[in-house]
């Protein structure tokens, strides 16, 4: 199974992309240099395969690649940072 995560910037979210099949994505709004996540989920169809996470991690490692930061108005986004405190530093002040 090959899995994809890639910034789809005209649709303004990241997608996780299964065997080339979009199975879920993190929706976000640019203002400066922050990614303001909104919305994520993946589609029921995927679900129980840690997906979400693979999400949440290529999404925040391609922020941090381009020297962003984040602010997480998505709730899982938000739990994952939390979870996950190697991703704090990305936190927008």
């Amino acid at each position: 199974m090959g899995i994809e995560v890639r910034d789809n910037a005209g649709e303004g979210r990241f997608e996780i992309v299964v065997d080339d099949a979009v199975a879920g994505f993190a929706a976000y709004r640019l203002r400066d240099s922050s990614t303001i996540f909104t919305h994520t989920e993946v589609d029921s169809a995927f679900e129980g395969q840690g997906l979400g996470s693979k999400l949440a991690a290529g999404a925040l490692d391609a922020v941090r690649a381009r020297g962003g930061t984040v602010v997480p108005r998505c709730a899982f986004i938000k739990s994952y940072i939390e979870r996950h405190p190697d991703y704090q530093d990305l936190l927008a002040a």
